[in-house]
Formats: structure tokens, C-alpha cells, sequence
């Protein structure tokens, strides 16, 4: 468990209080959202895994296209789901795109179904193949998956690295037709936020993650992150949002490099 003031304790614990309850309203759906702490019971740390503050979640889904179906990998309790859901619904007609959000730990998901209970929730690992294989296609993949070096379970698909942001994406690509992610910036192929200029920077790692899987990460319509740094719970990384057409990616692979999913496209 992290160390967190006795104020955001006591927020925390106002909205477990909430979480009581059979229905949320609106308000109190999103003060859920803005005081529920990760970092209060978990040491997420060492998973690499913290919550999207609502701000770069709402700056993200500014990227999203219209679409009828989309996928929120790692989907913690929700934050890039409900703002999606929000952000894509059609006012005229009164809908909204079908929502699914995956995510492994059971306490997440307990409180993502009372944030968003129009979306499918489904307590699985993204790595987790028959689960994957049974979902069908997304028009879009979202996340904000764990950063860094950290244990996955499931055999890689085509990235062999270790970076799990990066094996996220893989699996992203087999079943959604185009994808924004939040990545930290050493893994995109660029960097933005926080800079005087826009830099292509193409480290390394991204230029391995590019040969294995054939998907190139494009920046997005100049989207500053940064100014989310103060929102993360315990962490202030710097990221970039990325897009990453998947149709052209599946084009770009080697025959050994496909999927079933390539094939069926």
C-alpha cells in the first residue's frame, strides 16, 4: 500500500462510500473517478500501472474517429472508457458506440460497473487468447496500458520485447482496425509534450516494436500531455498520446508475421 496524505485518504474513502450505493448519479460517477486511488491498496508501482488522469483522457478521445465498436485494453476502472462513451455518443439519435473494457484485476472491475455499466466488462488478461479470440473486431483499440519492463503472461504474439506498453499493442492490432494509446514518450517515435518543438526521435525500442509488428505510431493532432503531469496518483511521467493505423499494419507484415485475424481482413 502507498503512502497518500490524509486528504486523499479521505476522498478515497468518500468514494468507496459511493461505490455503495445501487445507482450513481452523473456527479458522483465522476467524483469516483477523480478520488478513487489506486495507490491506496495496491502497490501499482511495481505493475506500472496508474490510472488515466480525466483530463488525458479527455484530451485522447479528441482522436478517436467515429465508430459503432471500441475496446479499452487494461482498462483499469474506466476513465478512458467513460470518456469515450461520452465524447462518441450521438446526441442526435441518442447513441452510443458499444463499449468493452478488459481488465484483470477484480477490484477495478467491481468499480468500473458501477461507473460504467453500459459498457461489457470482461476480468481477463490482455494476453489471454481464447478470451481475445472471442471478442470480435472493434472499429478502435484504446488504452493506457503499464509502462515498462513487466512480467506479461500469454506467449507474444509478434513483439518479443520486453516493454509491456508495446505487447499491448500487438494484441491491440489482431483486433481493432485503428488504435490510440497513451505511451511514455521514450517509447514513442517522437516527442511533443513538454517540448519547445515537435522531434522525431525513433528510439531503439520503438524501431524493434516497428520491424516485429509492422505498426508505425503516428503523433496525434498536437495534443501537449504535460499539462496532466500534477493529475497522475503518485507518478508524474511524461507521455504522448499515438495513433496507429492497424489496417496498413497488417498489410506491412511478413507472411510469418500474420494472424488469423490478418488473414480473415
Amino acid at each position: 500500500m502507498a503512502k497518500i496524505s490524509k486528504c486523499d485518504a479521505a476522498k478515497h474513502l468518500a468514494a468507496m462510500a459511493l461505490l455503495g450505493k445501487d445507482d450513481l448519479t452523473l456527479d458522483e460517477r465522476w467524483q469516483i473517478l477523480q478520488d478513487y486511488r489506486e495507490d491506496a491498496t495496491h502497490l501499482n508501482g511495481t505493475a506500472g500501472a496508474f490510472f488515466t488522469p480525466f483530463g488525458l483522457a479527455r484530451d485522447l478521445v479528441v482522436e478517436i474517429p467515429t465508430c459503432r465498436r471500441i475496446v479499452d485494453l487494461c482498462a483499469g476502472i474506466g476513465t478512458l472508457a467513460f470518456a469515450a462513451q461520452t465524447a462518441c455518443r450521438d446526441w442526435t439519435h441518442g447513441t452510443a458506440p458499444e463499449i468493452v473494457c478488459i481488465e484483470n484485476n477484480p477490484e477495478y472491475v467491481a468499480v468500473g460497473r458501477k461507473i460504467l455499466p453500459q459498457a461489457t466488462w470482461i476480468e481477463a488478461s490482455v494476453f489471454d487468447a481464447d478470451t481475445i479470440a472471442q471478442l470480435g473486431r472493434f472499429d478502435v483499440a484504446i488504452s493506457n496500458p503499464p509502462f515498462g519492463a513487466i512480467r506479461c503472461d500469454g506467449a507474444p504474439r509478434r513483439y518479443r520485447g520486453s516493454d509491456f506498453e508495446f505487447r499491448v499493442l500487438d494484441v491491440a492490432s489482431d483486433i481493432a482496425e485503428y488504435g490510440v494509446f497513451v505511451v511514455p514518450q521514450m517509447s514513442a517515435p517522437f516527442s511533443y509534450s513538454g517540448q519547445r518543438t515537435y522531434t522525431e526521435t525513433r528510439p531503439a525500442r520503438y524501431d524493434r516494436f516497428e520491424a516485429e509488428t509492422g505498426i508505425v505510431l503516428e503523433p496525434n493532432c498536437g495534443l501537449d500531455t504535460s499539462i496532466h503531469r500534477g493529475e497522475w496518483h503518485g507518478v508524474a511521467p511524461v507521455v504522448e498520446i499515438v495513433c496507429a493505423d492497424f489496417m496498413e499494419a497488417r498489410c506491412r507484415r511478413a507472411p510469418a508475421q500474420r494472424s488469423l485475424f490478418d488473414a480473415a481482413a
